[in-house]
């Protein structure tokens, strides 16, 4: 889920439903639910050629079950992964299990009451997986691996998983092709988020296959300048209570994102407020207790 530094938002001429083939190992299927929030839609990600595990099966939705039915093909389906459970990402894991017999695998669940952005990016409270990934464990078919890589950030559950046959990881909403992601507490946390970048960037994967978004083919130059737009950000917010000593989110969110479609606003203070939580705890801002924050 994100916009922000997000490239033209089109829906036109979507290929949702069909199978796309990427790699020898990777293929993806797009879900029919493409939004401001999305970009084209949530993208599900078959691994394998002869079994296969399918990565963020996406929405509970019967024709992007029937896709993944479809793209699947009587293979055997060795694992159904989810990266996080926001409801773009993990409802349909339940009915793909029942369907394919497979277990899903993957994130924890993590149910909280959201007051984030948007209505429908709430947690999914009905995932159930029938195991849960520590950080580097593995799962695997033939002629596929697949590593657990924790990225808490986006949410405190993030996942990313690496096919460490090809050198790919698959990031989920962590590192997205169109935009950064939000970042919305209480649950985003921006000094995780930040030492989760910092960790792919110490990394050497080749392509990232985002939940939205085309394919990364210099993820390390992308990291760099996520986590560079996270530090510009930081250097408003700083300059702005400089200028204007305690102020509210609302008249932060005004001035530094100009340009920006005003429904999208509320999302663009999510993200100023998980900025305005990490400086708090390194002991640069503080809140009031009246709705607006200061420098120390």
């Amino acid at each position: 889920m994100g916009w922000d530094m997000a490239t033209p938002f089109d829906l036109a001429d979507l290929p949702t439903g069909a199978l796309m083939r990427l790699s020898p190992l990777v293929g993806r299927v797009l879900a029919p639910n493409p939004s401001p929030f999305t970009y084209t839609g949530t993208q599900t990600y078959l691994v394998g050629a002869e079994d296969v595990a399918v990565i963020d099966p996406g929405p509970d939705d019967p024709a992007h079950l029937a896709a993944l039915i479809e793209a699947i093909d009587g293979r055997p389906v060795m694992a159904i992964l989810c990266t996080h459970t926001h409801r773009d990402h993990s409802p349909a894991a339940a009915p793909l299990g029942e369907r394919t017999g497979a277990p899903v695998i993957g994130c924890a669940p993590l149910t909280l009451e959201d007051d984030g952005p948007r209505a429908d990016a709430a947690f999914d409270a009905a995932y159930r997986p029938d195991r849960v990934l520590a950080d580097g464990e593995r799962i695997g078919g033939r002629g596929w691996t697949l590593a657990a890589v924790a990225t808490p950030g986006h949410t405190s559950n993030h996942l990313c998983f690496a096919l460490l046959e090809e050198k790919a990881l698959f990031t989920g909403d962590h590192v997205m092709g169109w935009s950064t992601s939000i970042v919305s507490p209480p649950d985003g946390d921006m000094a995780a988020y930040m030492a989760s970048m910092q960790r792919l960037l110490d990394r050497t994967d080749t392509v990232y296959y985002p939940a939205h978004g085309d394919p990364v083919d210099n993820p390390q130059r992308l990291v760099r300048g996520m986590m560079g737009h996270r530090k510009q950000r930081e250097g408003q917010i700083l300059r702005f209570l400089e200028r204007n000593g305690a102020s509210e989110i609302p008249d932060m969110v005004v001035e530094m994102y100009k340009g920006v479609d005003p429904r999208l606003h509320s999302a663009a203070g999510r993200s100023v407020l998980a900025h305005l939580i990490d400086l708090d705890g390194r002991g640069i801002a503080a809140a009031t207790g009246d709705g607006r924050w200061r420098l120390r």
